[in-house]
């Protein structure tokens, strides 16, 4: 698979979702979103691309570390890889022999994983995300706009109202798409009963409901920030206490600071 037609593709469905009139970003400043969102994931190196964090129970791989679980391991986030690897395949590209081989993550624990670190799996895991870049941007670029349907399910018409004329409002700037684009990939949705701590979520559509109404309109980008700070504060504040959430706040805080336009 060649970069040229990778951007192609991503070129494609970037006017695709302009002619929908959801969201506009022109080839480079999807490429700038898609740069950001692999500075906040992995620091922008390609080691980043291929990690296992400590105290999950899966990989995470490529820009926006998407999630994949070993075999008969399922765990209350929802797996992304496996739709990115089927976005691969559907638009033509070569899987490495690992992809393949294997349906499911390959090693059982993280322990297994970094073992493995040096591995001739790893090394085509590594290539492989680093060569299909504009793919991914596609595809995260995609799970923003399929959001919106799934996000509006069960409200009603006064909340509906709000979150869509936030979405919308937000999807018409650059900056605005890249903040939700990073914060469903970073979170998701919301939508899942599973994703759930008292039974609250933490989800893009949980932020976009708790923006504050009069600095949405003087500054959306920073009604955004503040609204995803006060949600991941309150899951943190509801988490499991085994989970050790609080280690993670900071950084998170930190990354929707990056919100601001």
């Amino acid at each position: 698979m060649k970069m040229g037609y990778a951007f192609l593709i991503l070129f494609m469905f970037i006017c695709s979702q302009a002619f929908c009139g959801a969201v506009f970003l022109s080839p480079e400043q999807a490429g700038r979103v898609g740069l950001k969102v692999w500075k906040n994931e992995c620091g922008g190196t390609v080691e980043g691309l291929v990690s296992w964090n400590d105290g999950e129970d899966f990989a995470s791989l490529g820009i926006g570390h998407f999630i994949w679980y070993p075999e008969g391991m399922r765990g209350p986030f929802e797996e992304s890889f496996p739709r990115l690897v089927a976005l691969a395949v559907s638009s033509g590209m070569e899987l490495p022999q690992v992809l393949k081989e294997h349906k499911h993550c390959p090693w059982r624990d993280r322990t297994t994983f970094q073992k493995a670190s040096s591995s001739v799996q790893m090394w085509q895991l590594r290539s492989f995300l680093k060569e299909t870049f504009p793919l991914q941007t596609t595809f995260l670029i995609s799970r923003m706009e399929a959001a919106l349907p799934k996000m509006q399910e069960g409200l009603g018409d006064g909340e509906c109202g709000r979150l869509v004329s936030r979405f919308r409002g937000l999807a018409a700037t650059a900056h605005g798409a890249y903040a939700m684009i990073d914060y469903v990939n970073f979170k998701g949705e919301g939508v899942s009963e599973k994703e759930r701590y008292g039974g609250e979520g933490w989800g893009l559509k949980q932020v976009l409901l708790g923006m504050q109404e009069e600095i949405f309109h003087k500054d959306q980008c920073l009604a955004f920030s503040e609204s995803a700070k006060r949600v991941l504060t309150r899951r943190v504040k509801n988490s499991p206490p085994e989970r050790k959430e609080s280690r993670w706040l900071q950084g998170w805080l930190n990354r929707c600071d990056t919100y601001r336009d």
